[in-house]
């Protein structure tokens, strides 16, 4: 069985857990790790014959628009992370409308294909927010992987349906969701497929897990990491507690965790497993 192997591509200063910290104007001052990051993994997955879906920022194509052509002519899926990094519910629809248009715009003037996927930062497409969905529709995406079926304190809709799916929304239209894959045990829906958790998880562990929702469920299994997962030589940035720890924490392991998981499991981009799976439509 293939699975689903995805890569969120922005730069460590992105993440959410700086948010409180490095503001949008401060981007620029900062020293770009994206490109040689992202290369090592295409490197990595080059040996391996293995692609991917690269969700990538729209303000990273912009300032790198040959690190997306590259990903693409390697045989990758390009996909849409929005263009700012910003959370959906800290924005209005037609702010959130403004920035997944101008970061789809960014990529397709990169690669000149049609972009198709969308995943929002740090899956904040929650009940709140599913209103996206309808957006997404018609800016003119055909699938979303940005929910994630678990309670968190910052994203989260734990009932959602675990597996692939079609949403039909109010207007009438229909959009693919690939959810974060998660692990069913005791009542409970455990996260291990990837950012954090796959770094905390020893690998027998995650190796387990997926073997289960292929084997057990017979459903392929979605995998997500960032580029600066791969760098732990990126520089520290200021941050205690809990963010620190999201943030830092066995950031020297994941590599070959990923090495190891490559060798285990089949992959393939998102659009791929999913038209293999019965939704045709995420292919155009």
């Amino acid at each position: 069985m293939r699975n689903a192997l995805t890569f969120d591509v922005e730069e460590y200063f992105h993440a959410e857990v700086f948010a409180g910290l490095v503001g949008a104007d401060d981007w620029p001052s900062f020293p770009s790790r994206v490109v040689e990051s992202t290369e090592w993994i295409l490197g990595l997955l080059g040996r391996y014959g293995a692609t991917a879906t690269f969700f990538v920022l729209g303000w990273v194509a912009d300032r790198h628009p040959g690190l997306v052509r590259e990903i693409r002519a390697y045989g990758h899926e390009v996909a849409c992370h929005g263009y700012a990094h910003r959370l959906i519910y800290a924005a209005d629809r037609e702010a959130f409308r403004a920035d997944v248009h101008r970061g789809k715009r960014a990529i397709e003037d990169a690669t000149g294909v049609r972009v198709l996927g969308y995943r929002a930062p740090t899956f904040s497409v929650v009940r709140e927010t599913l209103w996206a969905l309808e957006i997404l529709v018609e800016e003119g995406f055909r699938y979303d992987s940005s929910i994630f079926p678990i309670h968190h304190d910052r994203y989260g809709i734990p009932n959602a349906p675990r597996f692939p799916h079609r949403v039909r929304l109010n207007g009438g239209g229909t959009l693919v969701e690939f959810p974060i894959t998660t692990l069913r045990l005791g009542g409970q829906r455990l996260p291990f497929s990837g950012g954090g958790y796959f770094r905390l998880a020893p690998y027998p562990v995650i190796r387990a897990a997926m073997r289960h929702v292929n084997r057990r469920e017979g459903m392929p299994a979605l995998v997500y990491l960032h580029p600066w997962e791969l760098d732990p030589g990126q520089p520290r940035l200021p941050v205690k507690g809990l963010s620190r720890f999201r943030h830092y924490v066995n950031l020297r392991r994941t590599a070959a965790k990923l090495d190891r998981l490559l060798g285990d499991f089949a992959f393939a981009p998102v659009g791929q497993v999913l038209a293999a799976r019965g939704f045709p439509e995420v292919l155009g």
